[in-house]
């Protein structure tokens, strides 16, 4: 392991145990967690998009249409950096800009047919790598990790 690897725990020599990991709980859900994110992430229907890219069309697919600032806080990124992203999924036709029907001032960005066609591709694509990784697994490890889903979504929402 170099001296950069974050995925693993590091160790350290005791008189007790030699291999003593240094890490904890909360050391191995972050590891394993982007572990699988980073496998999830090779799932994407185009690969030319960047995470924050993808994050933005997902947003608007599970909850609709938004204004670029209401965007910016659900994605946690400053406005500026929100309309550059826009920009590009829109330059890519993945999505629109429309006046808000109640105040004309206001811009609410859309998904396109488009957008949501590489958003239910590439959930399709990620369900069924986990379908076939799930099919590995004891009955009674895929409900422990059915209650961890619950429970990191929780976890997610603070």
């Amino acid at each position: 392991m170099s001296s950069t690897d974050i995925s693993s725990p590091r160790t350290t020599t005791s008189a007790d145990d030699p291999t003593t990991p240094l890490s904890s709980p909360a050391s191995d859900l972050r590891i394993a967690t982007f572990r699988l994110a980073r496998r999830m992430r090779t799932q994407r229907a185009d690969d030319s998009m960047s995470d924050g890219q993808f994050g933005v069309l997902a947003a608007l697919w599970v909850h609709g249409d938004h204004t670029l600032g209401e965007l910016a806080d659900r994605e946690r990124v400053s406005a500026p950096s929100m309309n550059r992203t826009v920009n590009c999924l829109q330059d890519a036709g993945y999505i629109g800009r429309s006046a808000d029907e109640n105040d004309g001032r206001k811009v609410v960005i859309s998904l396109t047919d488009a957008g949501r066609a590489v958003v239910d591709e590439t959930a399709r694509r990620r369900d069924a790598w986990v379908e076939s990784a799930l099919e590995d697994l004891t009955a009674e490890e895929r409900d422990t990790l059915a209650r961890a889903a619950e429970i990191m979504g929780r976890m997610a929402a603070r």
